[in-house]
């Protein structure tokens, strides 16, 4: 029954969308297609409940509270995918807020902070720039040839939303930092990876220098090296003791023993995993 619902579900939204584009564009639709349309989102609506309610009830038999119930049957019923999507949309919203609040996330206090954002912030507000006027632009043509205020409304609300999708990875990428602390390594991606590598594991640390990174995050096809770039660069390596868990965007899992990633200051990276010499009292 969950996977006839999650296929239900993932069917319906284009053609929910479709039918919504259609309408506020003004396409004169035969009333019984409508109705027919809006009855299949009700029964649609109605078994993503019920299916949600029988695996909540199971959960709860088994001896969970209701919250925790609850997390469980969303979970079995949406795809750790679309999840995963939503909690970008979600932590970039939070990280636009703390961009204006001029705050970062998770740096607790004594912890080096390391930003990456610098190397890629200029070209991805060139490309917030092209955004934007384009948006003006296709506003302005739709007027030049008559489009109906629906059709216009669409494309408004989608390039905008757009427009705030950049905004948010910029503002998550600013405020997200990799963190150094005395326990471990944080290695971040904006929203969209974190890593915590435990600084007891850290063999060595290297600077380096690579301009032909390709993709942003990344396994290699040997295996066992995690690459984590910025403008397709990186110029720190760690070398760990044992292999790592990573898990990547959208959950794939992977170990790996060698990390690269990029900070736009190595000098001051490497000076925060330098090993700490403890302090000996004199005798």
């Amino acid at each position: 029954m969950v996977r006839v619902a999650r296929a239900v579900l993932f069917a319906m939204v284009p053609m929910e969308l479709l039918l919504a584009v259609l309408l506020v564009s003004g396409v004169s639709l035969p009333g019984p297609l409508v109705a027919a349309a809006e009855a299949a989102v009700v029964a649609v609506l109605v078994l993503e409940a019920v299916t949600l309610y029988r695996l909540f009830g199971a959960e709860r038999r088994g001896g969970a509270d209701r919250r925790t119930a609850l997390r469980a049957a969303y979970g079995r019923l949406v795809p750790d995918q679309v999840r995963r999507i939503v909690g970008f949309d979600a932590k970039g919203m939070v990280s636009l807020a703390l961009w204006v609040a001029r705050r970062r996330h998770g740096v607790p206090q004594g912890a080096t902070a390391l930003s990456y954002s610098r190397a890629q912030t200029s070209t991805m507000m060139i490309f917030l720039f092209a955004m934007v006027m384009e948006l003006i632009v296709a506003e302005i043509l739709l007027r030049a040839f008559g489009a109906p205020v629906g059709l216009r409304t669409v494309f408004l609300v989608v390039d905008a939303y757009t427009v705030l999708v950049v905004l948010a990875v910029i503002a998550a990428c600013v405020t997200r930092p990799h963190v150094v602390s005395a326990e471990e390594v944080r290695i971040r991606y904006g929203a969209f990876f974190d890593l915590r590598v435990p600084r007891e594991r850290i063999a060595q640390v290297r600077q380096v220098r690579n301009f032909n990174e390709n993709g942003t995050i990344k396994v290699e096809v040997a295996g066992d090296r995690l690459v984590v770039a910025v403008a397709s660069q990186t110029n720190l390596i760690l070398e760990l003791t044992e292999p790592i868990i990573a898990v990547r965007p959208l959950g794939r899992r992977a170990e790996a023993r060698v990390i690269r990633f990029f900070a736009d200051d190595p000098g001051a990276a490497m000076h925060a995993l330098r090993p700490r010499r403890e302090h000996v009292p004199d005798s």
